[in-house]
């Protein structure tokens, strides 16, 4: 599932700088930062300056490239999806030249990670972008997750549980929040994200078929998190969740009855756990399809979106909270926190 990033990004606070404003560009801009993700189904890129503790969007991308189809089945990357992740990739690398970008770091995460061609496709990307890949491990995945989205985390005193559902993984981190910084306390990764489940467990031509799947779907994502599962703290008395992901903000919006995406509105709100089940329960039932008619769904998610339906589902399964956060902001806003602030005095 893709984030959203098209939409207009709220600056940070206080919008009074507390350092010197830098240098202008050639083209009107302070000199900038960027952060570019390439995940398993989306290529997202942020551009931005400092902003006193924290930063101004000044221009973002986000497309939906499908990097890991096919991989599940066949260990590689695809040709197509090579071709149209390094066109995104050229749109970026654009960006980048036209801005006055001072530091930059690129991500690749789990498709890249499996696919015995990862190595190559970041070679290649390189010589025909001059972006240079880095492949990340999943715990470093987690955790610039969690310091580009803990601020929205609700206030508490028992751990937090933060998860970020991606095409290829989905990453867990349990969080003590008594700092300014949350501490992490336990991470995992588990091996199903969208594009990975709806491949391995997906489909279904009538209701009974899709139910099937569904199941299916769920009880792979709750048997790839049953060792995380069983270290859970027991006993907390308010579970706090907050997530992270294309899935999250979609879910949301359909909750918000939003008719067309609108960050604003969803960055930041809060949602009743039962709200999202229902909706859950909802999309698995329906054909792709009439998921397709949905609004914030659309052509483009109407067949990924019940995987995440079904990992989400696991997710509340073991961390039993009633609200829901939801973030659209992450692993990008993490990599540009830490640019900032390995260059500030």
């Amino acid at each position: 599932m893709g984030d959203h990033s098209r939409q207009p990004y709220r600056q940070e606070q206080p919008a009074r700088p507390a350092h010197p404003r830098p240098p202008r560009g050639r083209w009107g801009d302070a000199q900038a930062y960027a952060a570019l993700d390439l995940g398993t189904n989306n290529c997202r890129l942020l551009i931005a300056r400092p902003q006193g503790p924290g930063f101004a969007v000044v221009d973002a991308f986000s497309r939906i490239v499908r990097l890991g189809e096919g991989l599940a089945a066949s260990g590689r990357l695809s040709d197509a999806a090579i071709d149209r992740t390094l066109t995104a990739l050229r749109v970026c690398a654009d960006k980048l030249k036209r801005r006055n970008v001072v530091l930059a770091r690129s991500v690749a995460t789990e498709a890249c990670r499996r696919a015995a061609n990862g190595a190559d496709f970041i070679a290649r990307a390189h010589a025909e972008t001059g972006i240079r890949l880095d492949i990340i491990s999943a715990e470093e995945e987690a955790r610039l997750a969690v310091l580009g989205c803990h601020v929205l985390i609700e206030p508490g005193v028992d751990p937090a549980l933060i998860f970020d559902i991606g095409g290829g993984s989905t990453e867990l981190v349990l969080v003590d929040t008594a700092g300014p910084v949350p501490r992490v306390l336990d991470w995992h990764s588990a091996p199903w994200g969208v594009v990975s489940l709806t491949e391995s467990a997906g489909g279904g031509d009538d209701a009974d078929a899709r139910a099937g799947s569904y199941a299916r779907m769920r009880a792979l994502a709750a048997d790839s998190m049953a060792a995380f599962a069983a270290r859970l703290p027991r006993g907390v008395a308010r579970p706090r969740l907050l997530g992270t992901s294309g899935t999250v903000t979609t879910l949301g919006s359909v909750h918000l009855g939003l008719s067309h995406y609108d960050r604003a509105a969803v960055d930041g709100s809060i949602v009743p756990a039962a709200a999202m089940r229902q909706i859950c329960t909802m999309l698995s039932r329906q054909s792709i399809e009439e998921r397709a008619t949905v609004a914030c769904i659309g052509n483009e998610r109407a067949d990924l979106v019940v995987a995440g339906c079904a990992i989400l589902e696991a997710i509340m399964d073991l961390w039993p909270a009633e609200r829901i956060g939801i973030a659209d902001r992450g692993i990008r806003e993490g990599i540009l926190r830490r640019l900032m602030g390995e260059r500030r005095p």
